[in-house]
């Protein structure tokens, strides 16, 4: 009696401990395969930095996943979202509406418009600098700056 004691026990403190695992808020995962129809789902939400290339040996793509990998938080800290597409054979939507030749990185903003497009790696410092030029971005900044007034 004493050990199915034990065992219900033991039972419901594993339950109790995966609940509090699903309550826990999960990341969003900072780096995503490129292969959805269009941005809508970032929209207002996410500034998408798009990175293409004809395959992931690329040496563009891969010294770009290295500055975008070594400086994570950053991204993180401005809603940054990284799209990868290494397989021009997909014929991804994405893809058909860049147009981009070999290596190409897209900047898309909050409204999904896009900011900027280059053929070479950019280092975070100069994607973050360009970010925080976007107006949204500079008032995200004000924002975060101004004490909130709860009335």
């Amino acid at each position: 009696m004493k050990r199915l004691i034990s065992l219900v026990f033991a039972g419901l403190l594993a339950t109790a401990a995966i609940a509090q695992g699903a309550d826990a808020p999960l990341e969003d995962p900072l780096f995503l395969v490129a292969d959805m129809a269009d941005l809508s789902e970032f929209q207002w939400k996410k500034r998408p930095v798009l990175v293409f290339a004809n395959s992931e040996n690329d040496p563009a793509y891969v010294a770009q996943m290295e500055y975008l990998q070594d400086r994570e938080e950053e991204l993180r800290l401005r809603d940054v979202v990284v799209l990868t597409d290494t397989d021009p054979a997909a014929r991804n939507p994405l893809r058909l509406k860049m147009r981009p030749r070999n290596f190409m990185l897209v900047l898309v903003d909050k409204e999904g418009g896009i900011e900027l497009r280059k053929p070479f790696p950019w280092d975070v410092r100069e994607i973050t600098r360009s970010i925080d030029k976007m107006p949204l971005r500079q008032r995200e900044i004000r924002e975060a700056k101004e004490p909130r007034v709860i009335r």
